[in-house]
């Protein structure tokens, strides 16, 4: 467990799948009240029977990382392989695999303290690459999210009419 200003980076598994379908029910809906469907459509994961199954191997496969503020689940980060629409990096690499917060907790660095756990998970592992892909649509918000977080595009991508952009990190 790490504590970075208030928030505790726990390891997340089986219990936290209700919680972490409710951080992106919480953000889908944000997304579509700002008019930004694009990123994860405009229906709630939760109750979604293929979201749900997602949600369930990410907790099941050891890479799920839960920031909690007050107790509370407030974001969720997973590390793995890359999604297969994703090129294989030319070296070992850490590989975040979602990052989604509960929009009651921005912020308060939810985002960052989960990408920080990240980058010194891949200190710990010996790998100097981290990899991350997101939505690269509409006003682009996301991908600069990511580069503030000092991470440069690398590679843009689409998964059918779903446009993404590779970015990366050094250590």
């Amino acid at each position: 467990m790490t504590e970075v200003s208030g928030l505790v980076v726990r390891v997340g598994g089986p219990g936290d799948v209700a919680a972490v379908l409710a951080m992106f029910d919480s953000a889908v809906a944000w997304l579509v009240e700002q008019g930004r469907p694009g990123q994860w459509g405009s229906l709630p994961f939760t109750g979604d029977p293929r979201r749900t199954e997602q949600v369930e191997g990410w907790a099941a496969g050891g890479g799920m990382r839960i920031a909690e503020w007050g107790g509370e689940p407030a974001g969720c980060l997973v590390v793995g392989p890359p999604h297969a629409y994703v090129p294989a990096a030319p070296e070992p690499e850490l590989y975040v695999q979602v990052l989604v917060i509960d929009r009651r907790f921005a912020g308060r660095r939810v985002g960052g303290a989960l990408l920080d756990w990240a980058l010194e998970e891949a200190g710990r592992r010996g790998v100097g690459l981290l990899r991350v892909d997101c939505y690269a649509g509409d006003d682009g918000r996301l991908v600069a999210y990511y580069e503030r977080w000092g991470f440069t595009r690398a590679e843009p991508f689409s998964v059918g009419e779903w446009p993404g952009m590779i970015l990366e990190r050094r250590l």
